[in-house]
This record gives C-alpha cells, structure tokens and sequence, in this order.
C-alpha cells in the first residue's frame, strides 16, 4: 500500500468514525452553515462538534502549516480528504472569512508572531472576522476610502465609516482598511489593521435588504482602539495587501456558481409533468435547465482544478476575477430558473406553503452577487488589461 493509499485508508475510517450524521446532509443555506465564534450561531449541536473534531486534526483548513493550526497536507492529500468527504456527503466543518480571506493575506504578509496568535483561533473557529473595506463614498473605488487611523504611539484610534460589513453583527474581530497618511497619491497611505469589534467606540447597525433580509451592517468607529502590533505589513502600504486578499475574496464569492441546483429538473417535473418519452414536457425550460446544469459541473471542475493549482503553491491573481464575474452570472441564472421552474407560487412572498418566500428572496438576493466583492464591470475591466492584456485605448 503507498502512502497515499493508507493516507486515504485512515481517513476514510477516521470520518466514518467521526463525522456525525446530520453533519452528512447537504446545507439548507446561509444559515445552516458553522462560523464559529466566540459566540456561535448554532442550528445544530452537532455543528460545533464536527468542527471541533476536523479542527483537533487540523482539517478545517488541511492545507495550512501544522504551527498555524492547519493540517499540513500537501494538495495530494488534501484532494483525498476532500473526496473522502464528498463520497459521504460530510459538509465544511467552518465558513469562515477567517479562513477565506484573512487567513492567505496573513500567511503572505503578516509577522511570525502576528500568525502564531491570529492563524490557530481562525482554525479552531475561536474568534469570527468581518472585513471593513467598502464605504459609503467608497466602494467600486475603494481607494478612496476615508476613514481614518490616528498615530497614538503604541496604538491607533480609529474614527469613520464602512458600510456592507457582512455579519458585523455577529463578528469578534475585524480586518480593516483604514487611513494613516494623506500626503500621497490615494493608494498610498493605507493601511491593513486588525481589531477587537467588542470594544466601545464600534457601533453596527444592520441593513435590510429588498430580499427582506441581510448580512450587511453600517458599522461606524468613534476612537475604537487598535493596538499597533496588530498592523499587518508597513504602515502606508495596505493596498497590496488589500488587493492579495480581493482576490481570495472573489474566488469565495465565485463558489456561488458551483451549486448545479440538481433538484432544479425534479421541480420543473413535479409543475409540468412528462412528455411521452418520459422526460419534462417543457421544452424550453428543459433545455435551460440542461445548459445550465452542464455549465455550472464544467465551472465547479475548473474551480476544482484552479484550486488545487493554489494549494501547491501557484497564484490565482487576476484570473480570480473571471470566477467571480462568471460564478455571480452562474448564480444569477440559477434563480432564474427556480422562478421558472415555480411559476406563480415561487412569488409567494411569505407563509408556509411558500417556504417563507425562499424563492423570490433568494432571486432578489442574487442580484447583489455581481456588485459586491467588485461589481462586474469591475471585473471584467481587470479581465480585459491583466488578464487580456488588451489595450487601454
């Protein structure tokens, strides 16, 4: 037997032994997924022992360094688990922003001493993280951003406004952008600085959306307190971290698209019926629902192999953008169809019979994919000069 061979054999055995049951059913959604916390939202008990138990092997992030609390598996072994998973159905044991934002940004930049005390909580699922990026008169151009942090010696005060804080309501922490210099050019003078969010002088206030729900906040900083040690790279010269992390950002927004909404052909069947070869008598609506399906395993497989090209070492860069403008249009066409394929009863609004509206809100809620995390004209702009290479003029 080679090494990998028994690698796969110990973990077949270990999650058969250990990942619960209801840890083997497919996520409900949003708010069927664990992200830890100091506080953790809790559906399910068993959530918060699945992760505990992949989070003592280091599996919630496997490919992570062993001294930061990852796995340390190579992508070999990191693909084995991943099928292992997959072949019972077990779900992620942590989502996280900690693990799909913060953490590469950390690994690439941050000080030894910065990851020893950040890395191994985000790991375990400890402390839950919010990104304090866009602003009211600061969102497609994010380098104009304002808000502003104040030399205090061995600390900062922080003092302004982001806007579409997702769950910073329900957050411990966050990574910010924040001001410390206005003598240069915008991009210069910004900085990546890490802080408490239970502290006075942080007040958040969600937003709800037309979907009749939200994770985003206002948040607002009245001389919040940030110790200098938690600065992450030089002082003035965020903007590259900034940007490292956008792309890890639009690559986890991008994963949207890789649902195949395989129940999307039953439902159409349940409201139309068959046809005399036994296959869903709308035509048309078929059709769509068999490209779709077809587009969205071809993504899921690129995402697939782009992402074990990243876990052995290869950058994504501005190829990010593409999975981001394609996989929000993936997730947009989804919804699309589950309209469809509803007809008049998918907007119902509320009610049981109407699964509390889930429908329409989530094809209202769709829409916002292609604007945050960089709207898709953004994107595509990226595509076009760093991906393209096309001319400017």
């Amino acid at each position: 037997m080679s090494e990998l061979e028994a690698f796969r054999h110990d973990v077949r055995s270990w999650l058969s032994e250990n990942c619960p049951k209801s840890m083997r059913e497919a996520v409900k959604g949003f708010e069927d997924l664990y992200s830890g916390g100091r506080n953790p939202e809790i559906s399910n008990p068993d959530q918060k022992i699945w992760c505990d138990r992949m989070a003592k092997r280091g599996w919630t992030v496997p490919h992570w360094p062993e001294e930061y609390g990852g796995g340390g598996l190579n992508s070999e072994e990191v693909n084995v688990l991943q099928e292992e998973m997959h072949l019972i159905g077990a779900r992620r044991p942590l989502d996280s922003f900690g693990i799909s934002m913060l953490g590469p940004a950390m690994l690439e930049f941050a000080t030894e001493e910065q990851k020893l005390e950040h890395l191994p909580p985000i790991c375990r699922g400890d402390i839950r993280w919010c990104q304090g990026y866009s602003e009211p008169n600061a969102g497609s151009d994010l380098a104009s951003l304002q808000t502003k942090a104040e030399d205090k010696g061995d600390h900062f005060l922080i003092n302004g406004q982001k806007i579409w804080t997702s769950y910073a309501d329900k957050c411990d922490w966050i990574f910010c952008l924040v001001r410390t210099d206005n003598s240069g050019t915008k991009h210069e003078g910004i900085s990546f600085l890490l802080f408490d969010m239970h502290q006075p002088g942080v007040t958040v206030r969600p937003i709800k959306l037309i979907s009749g729900a939200s994770p985003f906040c206002e948040t607002y900083f009245d001389n919040a307190y940030a110790e200098k040690r938690n600065l992450v790279g030089e002082a003035g010269k965020g903007w590259t971290i900034a940007k490292y992390l956008l792309t890890h950002e639009r690559a986890m927004i991008s994963s949207f698209g890789t649902v195949q909404g395989k129940s999307l052909g039953e439902g159409a069947i349940s409201v139309y019926g068959k046809d005399h070869s036994g296959r869903m008598s709308n035509g048309i609506l078929r059709h769509a629902i068999a490209q779709y399906q077809l587009d969205a395993m071809a993504f899921s497989t690129t995402m697939s192999r782009v992402g074990e090209e990243v876990t052995s070492g290869q950058g994504l860069g501005a190829a990010s953008s593409i999975f981001k403008y394609y996989g929000t249009e993936l997730n947009k066409r989804r919804n699309e169809l589950n309209l469809a394929v509803g007809g008049e009863s998918a907007l119902g609004w509320e009610g049981e019979a109407y699964k509390e509206g889930e429908v329409a809100r989530d094809w209202l809620r769709s829409k916002g994919n292609s604007i945050e995390g960089g709207t898709s004209e953004v994107q595509l702009n990226i595509v076009a000069k760093r991906v393209l290479e096309l001319p400017s003029e």
